[in-house]
């Protein structure tokens, strides 16, 4: 079957050359390369030039190399400050792209076509359609490719002082014989602009005051007490400044008279400051600014007369804004912001502060807000196809109408999607305990088929010792209606025994302990430590916890200890969900439970899996965790792997390791880990040799590391082979290996032409396969949608094949076998055998369940992951060693982390 679609891309005609001239700078560099556009030498060549205003300028003529002079001023500001610092800018050309050449390379059907420079030369070319978007000023831009409008764009409240703005991400990408551009919608959370004092008060109806430091960190305001002042066009100067945070016990300490700040995040009638000196004219302005070095700082002038304040002495950040501006702060219990330093504080009462809109927002959303951005962000996928051809492009001003070096640089882009041809690929056959085999729907089936008895797991698990525990906290506390009594909790201990062994699990009745329950008080409660060791040192097998509605940072504490510290198997459920004993919700902890203890909940028939057959291949899933925002400084990254054991593709014990340097995205202990999967292929899986066949696939690698995961990664997965395999199969080239990379976070939608290609949600059906239309003929790549999504637009996976030393090997001399076939085929395989539900995911089991692996890593180092908002440095002590992540002896094996 071959449906065709559309992809959200558009096709641009290029340029015939595009020299690529360099220029480097620091925080301010757009301003100052906006002013560099505006200098005598540029300014008659601005049609003809384009910028990422942070390191790159794109002519379409050669310009000689020069030196611009910039002095600096603020946007809309006539004329520079006083005083106002000067940059001297070096403008040197580095590359000359003849875009031609790319347009030929991709063209070309030689097999043999290389262009070195094909990834400069696309660069060069996302910088000039992106440029109209980063100077526009009705245009916000995060990062290099994402715009969101300033004028009417979708929002909505988040709650806490956020709301979520809808934008589109155009990045240019190659396809075979031509250059296309990718657009597609994006989201992205931003302050609420307007009064800051509202801001404040949003936020703190909904989180605790020690955060809010945090949260206003970085926050560019406005001051409304001073008269505005406007350029000769008539548009307001803002002098915008930025919050370093709330007023703190700690400000100013080592200057002479630093000040006195009652507590941490306090109002105005609470900071004082040293007030040195009568102001004089030119000192309007510097309000309530600590001087350098207890000098102080001179007030500014009273409006219609001289100020009354004395010289020499503190004065409270209230009493000075009464006297010097006639302002009484109505809301004293508002903590006084600091627009300085932590060194040279300068304060600012909250209520004379605006916040700047198109503010993207830094900290991390809570669990309510990111439930309200999915739900934002969740549309159909013909809104979203509908949204991208309406407003994408205006969005980003990829017209010639708007955007003059569009047309001057010779680009044309398509108004309308492209559209592509795609493949439906048949979903495997699954089957469960005794050979039954389940009907699949749209990747999905029912482990309780209709006017059936419920299927038993492929290979079930024993548990012998087990037990609930119960967990209360003040704050989160269950409903009381919840669990009464001791014995409602044993009933619903017998109803989930019952599920256990209907699905096959050899669960001992007499091994049901009694129920515990714990009320802690607080997180770091030592009963609940107490209560997992008593657990362990009884040897319960399994502890089934019940916890307050979550989630709550008591989880990651509770992994930490029976995972680490004490060796036993958990299963965590919310209180209100598991008192209703549903069937479906019993057996979804029952899949979790089978996989612990080392069962097989459903296998892929033998036709599906291909080479895995042949217990020949091991398959690896790699993935790298990386600090988020909020994170302590000396929070590590952390690399994941995962690896089957046997062909039937359902056990995938892993290992955890801490990366040499925080942010590394190739992973330095890849030696170690791989001997201790390979071991396992030995240990667990009865095999008399090691594999013949390593296939990886590697997540989380941008396109542009995967030359490193070649250069870095391939020689250590070498390494670890070399030192376990025998001479003999080293010989014989053994073992094989092909590293397939997953990427998951690109921006490339398909969108069914035909109402009989789409699902019930609108979405092309679960098996399509795109390796045309969007990809190169050179690369071996494909997008795989392998599952039904169940509302909003669904993201296939891309895998890209950057070694393959397996699949051509076996096809040579086999007639008509095709291999990029062979791969999709196991690829859609790998994504039913995930033990954990009873559905096809949205890509490969191996990469899921590494990343998996990588989230309870960051529930082991919570403490540097999940850092108390009101830290000023950010770190929290010694730095997490790997012992941090040594799973326990008895637990390490298995499949821990589901």
């Amino acid at each position: 079957m071959a449906p065709k679609g559309r992809a959200s891309y558009f096709a641009p005609i290029t340029s015939p050359s595009s020299p690529l001239p360099s220029l480097c700078f620091g925080r301010k560099r757009a301003q100052i390369i906006r002013l560099c556009l505006e200098s005598p030498g540029l300014h008659d060549l601005q049609k003809d030039i384009v910028s990422d205003f942070g390191s790159t300028l794109i002519a379409r003529l050669k310009i000689p190399d020069q030196g611009i002079t910039a002095s600096y001023r603020a946007e809309r500001e006539d004329e520079p400050l006083l005083h106002a610092p000067t940059y001297n800018v070096a403008l040197k050309l580095t590359n000359t792209l003849p875009v031609s050449e790319l347009l030929g390379h991709l063209s070309s059907t030689g097999a043999a076509s290389f262009y070195k420079e094909q990834a400069e030369a696309v660069q060069a070319l996302n910088i000039l359609v992106n440029h109209y978007a980063k100077s526009a000023t009705s245009t916000v831009t995060i990062g290099a490719s994402k715009s969101f409008s300033l004028n009417g764009a979708d929002y909505c409240d988040l709650t806490s002082g956020l709301k979520a703005v809808r934008g589109f991400f155009t990045s240019v990408r190659p396809a075979t014989a031509r250059m296309l551009l990718n657009v597609n919608v994006c989201h992205s959370a931003f302050y609420q602009h307007g009064p800051l004092d509202n801001l404040i008060r949003n936020f703190k109806r909904e989180n605790a005051p020690s955060k809010l430091g945090s949260y206003l960190k970085r926050i560019r305001v406005r001051t409304n007490h001073l008269p505005i002042k406007k350029n000769k066009r008539g548009e307001e100067i803002v002098r915008a400044k930025t919050i370093y945070g709330v007023a703190t016990t700690r400000d100013g300490s080592t200057l002479a008279h630093p000040p006195k700040v009652l507590r941490s995040g306090c109002g105005p009638k609470d900071v004082q400051f040293w007030l040195d000196e009568q102001p004089s004219e030119g000192n309007q302005g510097k309000q309530g600014k600590q001087g350098k070095q207890g000098k102080g700082v001179k007030s500014p002038e009273k409006k219609g007369g001289q100020s009354a304040l004395a010289r020499g002495r503190y004065i409270t950040v209230y009493e000075y804004f009464r006297t010097a501006y006639n302002i009484s702060i109505r809301d004293t219990d508002l903590p006084v912001v600091n627009v300085g330093t932590l060194e040279k504080p300068t304060y600012l009462p909250a209520e004379i502060c605006d916040v700047l809109p198109g503010q993207p927002a830094k900290s991390r959303l809570n669990p309510t807000q990111t439930q309200k951005m999915i739900g934002f962000a969740v549309r159909s996928p013909a809104e979203n196809a509908k949204s991208i051809v309406s407003k994408g492009l205006s969005t980003a001003g990829l017209s010639n109408t708007p955007f003059p070096q569009l047309g001057q640089f010779g680009l044309t882009i398509s108004p309308e999607l492209i559209t592509v041809q795609g493949r439906l690929l048949a979903g495997p056959s699954i089957v469960y305990g005794q050979g039954k085999q389940v009907h699949t729907m749209g990747g999905s089936w029912n482990m309780v088929p209709r006017d059936s008895a419920p299927l038993k797991f492929s290979t079930c698990a024993r548990v012998t010792s087990w037990s609930f525990l119960v967990v209360d906290m003040p704050g989160v506390y269950l409903d009381p209606a919840v669990f009464t009594s001791e014995q409602q909790v044993r009933d619903l201990m017998a109803e989930f025994s019952k599920v256990l062994s209907s699905a096959g699990i050899a669960i001992n009745q007499q091994g049901m302990k009694t129920p515990l329950k714990l009320r802690l008080n607080g997180e770091d409660d030592p009963a609940l430590e107490a209560k997992i060791k008593a657990a362990a040192e009884s040897n319960i097998q399994l502890l089934v916890l019940i916890l307050p509605r979550g989630p709550i940072p008591v989880y990651n504490r509770i992994k930490q200890l029976a995972d680490v510290k004490y060796g036993i198997h958990t299963v965590c459920s919310i209180g209100s969900k598991i008192v209703k004993g549903q069937d479906q919700y019993l057996r979804n902890l029952a899949l979790k439970v089978n996989l612990k203890f080392g069962g097989d909940n459903h296998l892929v028939q033998p036709e599906g899996l291909g080479l895995i057959t042949e217990n020949k291949t091991m398959v690896v899933g790699i993935d790298v965790t990386h600090p988020s925002p909020g994170s302590a400084s000396n929070a590590p990254s952390v690399a994941a792997m995962v690896a089957s054991v046997d062909p039937r593709l359902s056990q995938w014990p892993g290992t955890l390791k801490i990366q040499a340097k925080r942010r590394q995205e190739m992973v330095s202990d890849l030696t170690d880990m791989l001997k201790s999967r390979l071991a396992l292929w030995r240990e667990k899986g009865k095999h008399a040799t090691y594999p013949e066949n390593i296939l990886i696939y590697r997540d989380g690698v941008s396109e542009g590391q995967y030359e490193k995961v070649l250069d870095e990664e391939l020689p250590l997965l070498r390494a670890a082979c070399k030192q376990v395999y025998p001479a003999t199969d080293q010989a014989r080239g053994l073992p094989r290996m092909t590293i397939v990379i997953v990427g998951k976070r690109h921006h490339t939608r398909f969108f069914a032409t035909k109402e009989s290609d789409a699902d019930r949600s609108g979405n092309s059906k679960a098996g399509t396969v795109v390796d045309r239309g969007v990809t190169e003929a050179r690369n071996w790549d494909f997008f795989l949608q392998s599952h039904a999504a169940i509302k909003g637009t669904a993201r296939p996976a891309h895998y890209f094949v950057i070694l393959d030393e397996i699949f051509r090997t076996r096809s040579k001399g086999a007639v008509g076998k095709n291999v990029a076939d062979e791969l999709q085929m196991l690829t859609q395989s790998m994504c039913y055998v995930f033990g954990r539900a009873t559905k096809a995911v949205s890509y490969c089991t191996p990469a899921y369940f590494a990343d998996i692996l990588c989230e309870r890593a960051r529930c082991y180092l919570s403490h540097v992951f999940d850092t108390p908002d009101n830290s000023d440095d950010g770190s929290t002590g010694s730095d997490p060693a790997q012992d941090d992540l040594k799973i326990h002896d008895r637990l390490k094996n298995s499949m821990f982390y589901i």
